[in-house]
């Protein structure tokens, strides 16, 4: 693991077509940094093939951006902001920050205190901190995801799906280097390859809101559910 002080710090933002919620979202994360005690912190926008105008508003704000060659995934996506990623720890959040940039403390704090390597964002360990909650389907839907999940991986955590996850950059390469999933599945695969590997993760109860425009649909939620028995198969045949 590498040093528990608070040096440096890397956030990666996964981005498809997101040049309306991303003045805002960069903006929240540059204040927060700033009244921070971060010595080292850089905003690392990967952009997935977007259509609009997504590169060229990253590149306006200061991020470092990087550009897949194609829109190949948000699997993907996060795994080429992780491996790139500069700082001592490295966080990724959705664009839309569902999860608010200052529950970054919590995570920090309790991969501090429990000295673990993965530090993950539940929405599941106290659901009062919901403020706006998921449609009732949707949730349900997940709530049966996580249940199929940890009966497929025998992973323990509420919630795998939380885009909200902070990793020492030591375990970010390990795991991330390993990591074969392109699609809303990898989450599980991550946390899976980081067990595999005995890096120590917490999970760690943060304030959420549902946000209008997300980009998994229905059937793409659905489909997930096969990700857990594709981790259980690579897993058997020796890719991790």
């Amino acid at each position: 693991m590498g040093s528990p002080l608070r040096r440096s710090i890397s956030i990666i933002i996964p981005a498809y077509n997101e040049d309306r919620r991303l003045p805002s979202t960069l903006e929240k994360i540059q204040r927060y940094l700033r009244q921070s005690s971060w010595d080292f912190a850089e905003i690392v926008v990967v952009d997935d093939g977007s259509r609009d105008a997504t590169g060229e508003v990253a590149r306006r704000s200061g991020a470092r951006l990087i550009a897949n060659p194609g829109n190949r995934g948000k699997g993907y996506t996060v795994r080429q902001g992780m491996l790139e990623a500069r700082g001592e720890w490295a966080l990724f959040s959705d664009a839309d920050l569902s999860s608010p940039i200052e529950e970054l403390d919590k995570l920090w704090s309790a991969a501090e205190r429990e000295q673990a390597a993965v530090a993950i964002g539940s929405r599941a360990l106290d659901r009062s901190l919901i403020g706006v909650p998921q449609p009732f389907f949707r949730d349900r839907v997940g709530r049966f995801f996580n249940l199929a999940m940890r009966l497929v991986t025998g992973l323990p955590f509420r919630d795998t799906q939380c885009g909200f996850k902070l990793f020492d950059a030591g375990a970010a390469q390990a795991i991330f280097s390993r990591q074969l999933l392109n699609g809303f599945g990898f989450d599980v695969e991550v946390l899976y390859i980081a067990r595999r590997l005995r890096y120590k993760c917490v999970e760690v109860p943060v304030r959420w809101n549902d946000v209008a425009g997300t980009k998994v649909s229905l059937w793409r939620g659905l489909a997930a559910f096969l990700d857990p028995l594709k981790v259980r198969w690579n897993s058997l045949i020796g890719k991790y």
